[in-house]
């Protein structure tokens, strides 16, 4: 598939080619759309353990168990997708078999309301902790910790407002496509709400990579009948090697349903030094000079029956600069994927998938490619 940047924001206008919705209809577009963001963070259920621990406090326990089995044909990756890996020798194989279970994750959230309004809180982890890579025994890591106030003010840990999680692509892999950006990080947040499908929020958040300043970010959602708008800027600085550097970008997706149970996403995202905010994780400073990047995706779902659906994920980065693809003396420029999934939901916390995955890989002196097919099974509480 050829690589087109460009791509991404001729997308654009037809993300935004759809007619003007009533209030009405937009809130009740933007509650589906508030749905959609947790059912992705839970896959695509939605958790029912609740309880009263305290006087006015509602206690919900959520989370998933799963279990994963992959075959990489080219470069082995382990328990997810890392396009980093594609083209080292070191993880060069004629075929591997992995399995894993460290997506697996639970959490707790807690809502009680007060005289300045409902007060939540969200503690969850996952089995991504350090020192347990691939292994049988893996360690818990925290993924987020929060304290939102009155669904305005968020102080802790979750998701960079930087990231477009709303318009995030659907894949059974846990990385996802590249060209898109992910990350948790510290933060204080507030979020302004129309009413009329507008919502706006800015932040102050930890730096990756070290920094005696924070990172500020500012977005801007819409959701139309049909259709949402997202854009979202960030502005700081980091240190690397003792000096001090700028980082800067933009990002903008979108997301319109044109026919019958299918919805089309795209995402674009470019800027200075933002490699440790995206999924291939380029170098953010190589030779002293900070890299510049670009990267995009583009997604499409068509949900097939009540238990089927399938899902075709394309994703592109590119940088200016080559990061070195481990101690082999390569160095790529260029990151490719294609995630084509399959999904089977025989129960509403049941869910089968089959996934085929594709990573190119390419630099000033070289060029690679990996196939990789993976198999889960997610049960949801």
């Amino acid at each position: 598939m050829k690589r087109n940047i460009g791509l991404g924001l001729a997308c654009l206008p037809f993300l935004l080619s759809t007619q003007t919705a009533t209030a009405q209809s937009q809130e009740e577009e933007l509650a589906t759309l508030r749905d959609r963001v947790a059912a992705l963070e839970a896959s695509r259920t939605t958790p029912e353990l609740k309880f009263s621990a305290f006087e006015n406090t509602e206690i919900t326990i959520y989370g998933f168990a799963r279990f994963e089995a992959f075959y990489d044909f080219d470069f082995a990756q382990g328990d997810l997708s890392r396009a980093g890996r594609v083209g080292d020798p070191d993880f060069a194989t004629d075929g591997e078999f992995d399995t894993s279970v460290r997506v697996s994750r639970f959490g707790f959230r807690s809502k009680t309301p007060t005289q300045i309004g409902d007060i939540s809180t969200q503690l969850e982890f996952d089995l991504f902790g350090s020192g347990g890579d691939e292994s049988t025994s893996p360690n818990l890591r925290l993924r987020h910790a929060n304290i939102n106030i009155n669904d305005q003010v968020l102080l802790g840990q979750f998701w960079t407002n930087f990231m477009p999680l709303v318009h995030y692509p659907t894949t059974a892999d846990f990385n996802g496509p590249v060209g898109i950006t992910f990350a948790r990080v510290p933060q204080a947040r507030y979020t302004y709400r129309t009413g009329n499908g507008l919502e706006l929020s800015a932040s102050l958040e930890e730096a990756a990579g070290g920094s005696s300043d924070p990172v500020f970010t500012a977005a801007a959602f819409y959701q139309g009948e049909g259709f949402s708008v997202r854009g979202a800027a960030l502005t700081g600085t980091f240190n690397s090697g003792g000096s001090e550097f700028d980082t800067s970008g933009f990002t903008v997706s979108g997301s319109v349903s044109p026919w019958k149970g299918g919805t089309v996403t795209a995402t674009y995202v470019t800027g200075e030094a933002l490699g440790n905010l995206l999924i291939g994780g380029g170098s953010r400073v190589v030779g002293g000079q900070t890299n510049d990047s670009d990267g995009f995706t583009l997604a499409i779902d068509q949900k097939l029956s009540d238990a089927f659906s399938v899902g075709l994920a394309y994703g592109n980065e590119s940088y200016d600069l080559p990061t070195a693809v481990g101690s082999s003396g390569n160095a790529f420029t260029d990151l490719e994927s294609i995630h084509l999934s399959l999904f089977y939901r025989p129960t509403d916390r049941l869910t089968l998938a089959a996934e085929y995955i594709n990573i190119q890989s390419e630099g000033p002196t070289f060029s690679a490619d990996a196939d990789r097919i993976g198999l889960s099974a997610t049960f949801s509480f």
